[in-house]
């Protein structure tokens, strides 16, 4: 009788999920912002990579990773529209950007074709009710 085994099969899934498991983390976006708190809720994911466009404190913007120009923003932005299937786009802004940069960063995304902005802060921020969650 002969048996198969199952041995080195599992010492190869068990060090592949290890180097999933190290990798997954550093796929996310990895602009450094300090993102302001609010007590919204999370928005539902969908199948698509969101856009993420993102003002530094230094006023320095991107699209995912990548450094943009202030005057080349609005050219990118209407080129990736083009492409994508969705008009969703995720704006993450600095606490330190004045309300006014980000409106007209929010204008120009409107003007580009994206229609649907996200704006992402993090957890557990006031709810001004007085109710803590």
């Amino acid at each position: 009788m002969s048996e198969i085994n199952v041995t080195p099969f599992v010492d190869v899934m068990l060090v592949l999920l290890i180097i999933f498991m190290v990798a997954a983390p550093l796929l996310t976006v990895g602009v450094p912002v300090e993102l302001p708190r609010t007590a919204a809720n999370a928005l539902p994911t969908e199948e698509e990579e969101p856009l993420t466009i993102t003002v530094e404190a230094s006023g320095q913007f991107s699209i995912q990773n990548t450094e943009v120009a202030s005057s080349e923003l609005i050219g990118r932005l209407r080129a990736i529209a083009a492409e994508r299937t969705t008009d969703k786009v995720f704006l993450r802004a600095d606490g330190a950007v004045s309300y006014a940069q980000v409106v007209q960063v929010m204008g120009a995304l409107n003007n580009a074709g994206f229609s649907n902005i996200g704006l992402v802060t993090e957890a557990d921020g006031p709810t001004f009710d007085g109710v803590s969650e």
